[in-house]
C-alpha cells in the first residue's frame, strides 16, 4: 500500500509541477494554482484521512469536527457539516484567502491548504468514507 501510494502521489506531484511550470505569467499578474488529490482506494482514503487528523493534532487543533488555522490578514475559513464522524482541516497562511468545507455523510477528511495571496478554495464531499487534500497557490 504505502508503495503504490508513493508512486501515485509522486506522479500526481510530478504532473502538478510540470503543468504549473508550463504557465506562463507575467510578473504582475494575479491568480492561482490548485493541487487536488483524492485517493480512489479504500486503504489509501483512510491512510490520508488518519494523517490529516495526526497534522491537525500536531498543530494544536482538534482532529475531529472543523480546524482553521490562519496566519494573515483578511482570511476567512467557513465549514458545513452534516454527519458523524467528519473532520475539516483549512490552512490559510498569507493574506485575503476565503476556504470552505462542506461535508455531507459520514467519516469524511478534508485538508484544505492555501498560500500566498488571494485565494479561494473549497471541498466538497458527498457519502462517506471519503478523503481530500487541496492546495491552493495565490500569486
Amino acid at each position: 500500500m504505502t508503495t503504490k501510494f508513493t508512486k501515485t502521489f509522486t506522479a500526481a506531484l510530478a504532473a502538478a509541477v510540470i503543468g504549473v511550470a508550463s504557465l506562463a505569467a507575467p510578473a504582475m499578474a494575479a491568480g492561482q494554482v490548485s493541487i487536488s488529490y483524492t485517493p480512489t482506494d479504500a486503504d489509501q482514503q483512510q491512510a490520508l484521512g488518519t494523517g490529516l487528523q495526526i497534522f491537525s493534532l500536531m498543530k494544536g487543533l482538534s482532529s475531529t469536527g472543523a480546524n482553521a488555522s490562519q496566519n494573515g490578514n483578511f482570511n476567512a475559513a467557513g465549514f458545513n457539516q452534516n454527519g458523524s464522524g467528519n473532520h475539516g482541516l483549512i490552512v490559510q497562511e498569507g493574506n485575503g484567502h476565503e476556504g470552505t468545507i462542506e461535508q455531507n455523510g459520514n467519516n469524511n477528511n478534508c485538508g484544505l491548504f492555501q498560500f500566498g495571496e488571494n485565494t479561494n478554495g473549497q471541498c466538497v464531499q458527498n457519502g462517506d468514507g471519503q478523503s481530500s487534500l487541496t492546495t491552493v497557490f495565490g500569486f
